[in-house]
């Protein structure tokens, strides 16, 4: 199967790093949007069914932001970075969620982020500097059969706060689509918090549905920044 295939040791590139998007920028399709019809984006649902009749809505446990990412060369990273909307019910996630691209239909260099509302997908942000993410790499032959279902489900798991107390700790997930094989990244505050990584990549693991044979390898950004990828080491793997 698809996921008994042990993750593969890699960095992340696009957040924070330019050198593999930038490669592939040339190999998109031109410019592109997560999809063409924005009016969905950010809108509450107000009523449905009969008319005037106000739907009530169920609110998320806190606001989440979505991101999207594709590398122009002739724009400074941080350009080609820009946030898609804002959300906080059930109703607006899957608004947006039914308005935009799948992961699998996006060109190569491009990239979506989901983050709590105030933390930038980034590792200089203050959330972020001091932690690491959970890496699940996939084959480029997976991207048709594994990949949107796998964002999904990570997506799920952030707006659900399925990672019971240790939920805080959790700062959003990336999803990368390359040419030599796609990744998505969870991504959580503190590094050295072992308890709170471990129980976070047991949760993160058994979610997506991961055979017991297949690992996924955590690493700290402080260590991704400063090495290549055949030299990024897993701090942690389950």
């Amino acid at each position: 199967m698809a996921t008994d295939n042990p993750a593969r040791e890699s960095r992340l590139p696009a957040w924070g790093e330019e050198e593999e998007a930038r490669a592939e920028a040339s190999m998109g399709e031109g410019p592109e949007t997560p999809n063409s019809d924005t009016q969905a984006w950010g809108k509450k649902a107000e009523s449905g069914g009969a008319a005037g009749v106000t739907l009530e809505l169920n609110p998320l446990m806190t606001s989440w932001a979505l991101w999207f990412f594709k590398n122009e060369r002739s724009r400074a990273w941080r350009e080609n970075l820009q946030m898609v909307t804002r959300f906080d019910t059930v109703e607006d996630f899957w608004a947006l969620y039914n308005n935009i691209k799948l992961p699998s239909k996006l060109s190569p260099g491009c990239d979506y982020a989901l983050f709590r509302d105030g933390i930038e997908p980034m590792w200089e942000d203050s959330s972020n500097k001091r932690g690491g993410r959970w890496l699940v790499s996939l084959a480029k032959q997976l991207r048709h059969l594994d990949l949107d279902r796998l964002w999904l489900d990570t997506m799920l798991c952030l707006i659900g706060e399925g990672f019971g107390d240790y939920g805080p700790d959790v700062c959003g997930a990336v999803v990368n689509i390359r040419t030599k094989g796609d990744k998505i990244a969870l991504w959580t505050r503190e590094a050295d918090s072992q308890a709170s990584v471990m129980h976070i990549g047991r949760v993160y693991k058994e979610r997506l549905g991961l055979s017991m044979k297949a690992t996924i390898g955590y690493q700290a950004h402080a260590d991704t920044a400063t090495k290549s990828n055949s030299l990024a080491r897993n701090k942690f793997v389950v």
